[in-house]
């Protein structure tokens, strides 16, 4: 990864803590707090494609990609390149020690 890279990254993740809270972007990732879904947002970090996240975390593909297109709509994910080798860049993973803190619930 470039520093022209790592620093927009760094900079779409402070807006976003700006825009997003941390109870507001669980609430938009995944309302009902299904764990699978939490992990596949944090996953998406622009190193893995929507397939290899899918098939990773074994989530049903179809609905993992009615997921993502959500997220795009909510501005909580954005698509980096085309087709295949298209990646998802979340605007910043959930804090490990925040979900733990929060009840959830099975996938």
């Amino acid at each position: 990864m470039s520093n022209a890279d790592i620093y927009l990254k760094a900079t779409m993740s402070l807006i976003a803590r700006q825009t997003f809270s941390p109870e507001k972007l669980r609430d938009l990732v995944s309302a009902r707090g299904a764990k699978k879904i939490l992990q596949a947002f944090n996953m998406c970090d622009g190193e893995k494609s929507q397939t290899e996240i899918a098939t990773d975390l074994k989530i049903d593909a179809g609905q993992f990609s009615r997921t993502v297109k959500q997220w795009l709509d909510d501005g909580i994910i954005i698509k980096v390149g085309d087709g295949r080798s298209a990646r998802l860049v979340h605007v910043y993973p959930l804090p490990e020690k925040y979900l733990k803190s929060l009840p959830m619930k099975a996938a």
